[in-house]
């Protein structure tokens, strides 16, 4: 009976390891999704990870509700963007049509006559006068019809964001027959360049403002030439949809046009 007993208990494997082994899976699990999030540029989606975890360790619940819940999270937020982080998404969404530009500039050899940037106003598309016009005129050329035709296209990923085409000029006063000050002149140019890309019937015309401020808004000093070159310019400003500056985003009102 002893020795029978004995070799019961010799048969008898001890169940202890399986506790450090669930919690070795636990950790590795939660590593993994970590990775997975920290690999994904969507901010909202780290953040809510994060959130998750911090339950977790902090014993609010386990790490497989924890996952549930989180791929609950990112699911929902995929589909909802414009209001988990509405200026995150829009800076995203601009930033995309930002890098459509500066293919098309860069494939175009366009690099000193375009500019694209993205500042509280939005998405704004710089072009030289002499990328669109001869000096002192306002009739766009064959290659300058080419320049609005090619973003006309990027536009059409535009959505329904308002778009405001802006003509300037430098201090040099001009006084011609069809141009009696620099106001005409840069108001003439904004209107040939968006005719230019109203061309694309895939725009909507409703969606488009001109607007004309002569030398009156200067990026550069008007003292040298090369000031002044910068300055005549037409710029295509593509408005956001929320309200970029810092603070709680907003959504920007629209108005609905009358059919």
């Amino acid at each position: 009976m002893k020795r029978k007993k004995k070799h019961d208990h010799e048969e008898h494997i001890p169940e202890g390891w399986l506790i450090p082994y669930a919690d070795l899976l636990t950790l590795l699990l939660a590593l993994f999704i970590v990775l997975f999030a920290s690999s994904n540029i969507d901010q909202t989606k780290l953040e809510k990870m994060s959130q998750s975890f911090n339950q977790v360790f902090s014993g609010g619940v386990s790490v497989f509700q924890a996952s549930t819940a989180s791929n609950s999270d990112i699911e929902r937020t995929d589909k909802t963007n414009t209001t988990a982080n509405p200026r995150t998404y829009e800076l995203a969404q601009l930033d995309e049509l930002k890098e459509d530009v500066n293919k098309y500039i860069k494939k175009n050899g366009l690099e000193s006559q375009i500019k694209a940037t993205i500042n509280s106003s939005g998405l704004v598309l710089t072009i030289q006068d002499r990328a669109l016009f001869k000096l002192g005129e306002a009739t766009l050329d064959a290659d300058a019809r080419a320049v609005a035709q090619n973003i006309s296209q990027i536009l059409e990923k535009a959505g329904k964001r308002e778009i405001v085409v802006s003509g300037h000029t430098d201090n040099i006063p001009i006084n011609t027959a069809r141009f009696p000050s620099n106001w005409e002149l840069s108001s003439a140019r904004a209107t040939a360049f968006m005719r230019g890309l109203l061309a694309n019937d895939a725009l909507n015309p409703a969606q488009f403002t001109l607007a004309s401020y002569g030398e009156f808004k200067p990026i550069a000093t008007n003292d040298t030439e090369e000031g002044r070159s910068k300055n005549r310019r037409v710029e295509v400003l593509i408005k956001p949809l929320v309200d970029l500056s810092e603070g709680e985003p907003k959504m920007i009102e629209t108005i609905t046009l009358p059919n």
